[in-house]
Formats: structure tokens, sequence, C-alpha cells
């Protein structure tokens, strides 16, 4: 029988979409602008690189990753935040959703402060930040981000009864969907209150290197800057948007030496590692940098056209980060309906990444475009928006 504690979690976001727009006709020739699968050229070396290595497909493969693959991650935090990171200290992931709910099972206390510990997640948010807290027994708190407050949750606003319970606060920085990034000041106010009110800090920075202009400050770093107990911060990484290889299933954890010993722990009984051949070609992808500024230029690129084609939008906001648009209309579901409908372009309604709470739904006045697809296809698609929900 399925668990009652699930019963009210919200249905997952595309399902959702389907039921709302798959018995209507499309408007035109149909551009999926929903999903936030990369659409550009990963390194062409990558498969020659798994092919070398494909007689690791006959072995198991090493359960917290390949030491090629945890040096060149360890290798790759150190350039990119200036952090030392023991090789140690890190645990290849099958894909970073995968860390991001085995983390809350390896570290979320049944507890705290004797009473059911809280888990803060902002609204919108991935979905899996709710199903891991409620998988935990654990109460998850949705925390709008809203254009007032830059679209990052303002979790030292909660009430200090709320926050001493705070186990575990999620936080996606540059975020999904809204493209905003949690600033060095952002951070050290964050690591301060987990700080006192002892709580950790998982903080999904999966879209780190998809970037307009600066480089996104990142809670390693910050939390080195302010010799935080290094057991604070808890942070995820993927290959899926920054070389393009979400299909390669390849991310990384790392955190505190108790932190990760916990996580490996679960990990030996309940984990899927990537194979080793895989994990190969990852190694090399994480040490390349030259694919990744041409993906950034490439998206940089498309951010240009979008803020050329909306300007004139009320409440356009032009994202720091990520790949997506976070446009306001008066109703989602509406919007993308009408979309559908007289266009066939395919958004995402902003109300199906987002959780009803008393100050509202944060997302309900927003749709979600992806700007995957190559940049002659956005600008036409966008164009083709703009004309149909603002002209």
């Amino acid at each position: 029988m399925f668990p009652e504690r699930f019963a009210n979690l919200p249905a997952y976001a595309f399902p959702r979409l389907r039921a709302l727009l798959d018995h209507h006709q499309p408007g035109g020739a149909i551009v999926h602008m929903t999903i936030g699968e990369p659409k550009h050229v990963f390194p062409a070396w990558v498969k020659d690189v798994i092919a070398d290595h494909a007689e690791g497909f006959n072995r198991y493969p090493p359960n917290d990753g390949a030491p090629e693959l945890l040096d060149a991650i360890s290798g790759w935090v150190t350039r990119r935040y200036g952090v030392s990171m023991p090789a140690d200290q890190i645990m290849a992931l099958n894909g970073t959703r995968e860390g991001l709910y085995n983390a809350a099972m390896a570290l979320c206390p049944e507890t705290k402060n004797g009473k059911q510990p809280v888990v803060l997640t902002p609204n919108p948010f991935y979905q899996v930040y709710a199903v891991a807290a409620v998988s935990v027994g654990a109460e998850p708190v949705f925390v709008n981000a809203t254009a007032e407050n830059g679209f990052l949750p303002d979790y030292a606003g909660l009430p200090a009864d709320v926050l001493d319970r705070v186990a575990i606060a999620y936080i996606c920085s540059p975020a999904n969907p809204q493209g905003s990034v949690a600033s060095r000041e952002y951070w050290r106010d964050l690591i301060a209150l987990a700080e006192k009110h002892d709580f950790q800090i998982f903080a999904d920075e999966c879209y780190s290197e998809i970037y307009r202009t600066t480089q996104p400050v990142g809670a390693l770093e910050v939390a080195a800057e302010m010799a935080a107990d290094p057991e604070r911060v808890v942070v995820f990484h993927s290959l899926s948007k920054r070389s393009n290889l979400p299909g390669l299933r390849s991310g990384f954890v790392a955190g505190g030496p108790e932190s990760l010993r916990r996580i490996r722990q679960l990990r030996a009984y309940s984990g899927a590692p990537l194979p080793l051949p895989l994990q190969m070609a990852a190694a090399k992808v994480w040490a390349d940098e030259l694919h990744v500024e041409e993906n950034r230029r490439l998206y940089s690129e498309k951010f240009d056209v979008a803020d050329e084609i909306l300007s004139g939008v009320p409440g356009y906001v032009s994202p720091a980060a990520g790949f997506f648009l976070w446009l306001p209309v008066k109703d989602g579901e509406t919007a993308a309906l009408k979309a559908w409908t007289e266009t066939g372009v395919r958004v995402l309604p902003g109300a199906y990444l987002s959780r009803d709470t008393e100050a509202g739904n944060p997302g309900k006045g927003y749709i979600r475009v992806a700007l995957v697809a190559p940049k002659t296809e956005v600008q036409s698609a966008l164009i083709t928006l703009r004309d149909c929900l603002y002209g």
C-alpha cells in the first residue's frame, strides 16, 4: 500500500502538463520549450573515451567513484572555487537527483531538538527536495522565492521555533527556474543562520557553469572563507548542464568527512554507481573547460536574443544564469494552454513547479521557458510566444 505520508505530494510537473495540453490540438508546428534537456553538442571525444575503456563494462564499478574520476572532480573544485576538497570527501553520483535524495536519507536526523525535523525548500522547487523530506519523516516547509526577494528564499525570516527544528535547507543557485544567483552575502548569511540553528545546507549548484557575465560564487568557497563547520555545507554538481551530457548521468556530492562517510555507507546498500567506462569519460570531461566556454557562449547568445524580443514585456527579468526564462503572465495554466492551442509552442506553467502556501503559489503567475534549442528556433519561438501572450 502506498505510504500515507506521500499522499499529499504534488503531482509531477510533466504528467500535469500532458493532462492540460494533450487533448487539445496544437495551433502550429510543435516547439518544445518545457524540459531542461540540453541540446548543444557534447565533446566528440567522449565517445572515444567510452570505447577505449569498454572492457570496464565487464567489471563492477567502484561504488564511490574511480580514483581517476574523484581526482578530476577534486581538481575541478580547486580550480573553480579555490577550495581544497580531498578526493575522500567527494562521491560520484549517478546524476545529482540520486544524491539530493539520498543525502537526506543519510543525514537527516529522526528528531531535531526533540521534535519532528524540518526540511526547508525554496518555492518553486525541484520536486526531489520535497520527496526527500517526506521520505525521511521530516516536515517540508516551502519558502516562497519571489521577485520581491530576488527569487531566493528568505529562510532567515522564518520563526525561531521553526528554525530550531530545521535539519536541512535546500538551496538551488543558480536557481531553477528563475536564474537568480546567490551572492556571497546571501551565502554568508545563510551559513551563519545554519551555524546558529545547527542545520545543514544542501547546495544544488547544477547550473553553476551557465552564466551570463559573472561567475556564480559557490557555497563551499564562502564556507571556507568563514571557517564554518566543515559539515555545514554539502554541495551537488553535475555534467548534465555544464557539458550537455544529461544521459551520461555523472554528478558528484562533496562535503565534510562525516557527511560523506554516512552518504557512502548508504550508497553501499542502495546506490547505483556509474559504469566504469562512463566514469572514465566523466573524468576527462571534468578536466576540460574549452567545451564549457563554448556552451556558455551559445546560451549567452540566446539570452541576448530573448532580451531583445522580450524587453517590452512588463515584469520581464533577464536571468543572470541557467537556461530558463521565468516569464510573468496573468495565469500560467491559461497562458500555456493559449500558447499551445494557438501556436504549438509548449511551455510549462510555473504553478507546476511550486506549492500552494499561505502566501500563495509563487509560480501561478509565470511560465517556464527552456532555451535549449538552437538559437534560430529559440528566436522564432520567442517571437511567436511574445505575439501570442503579450501582443
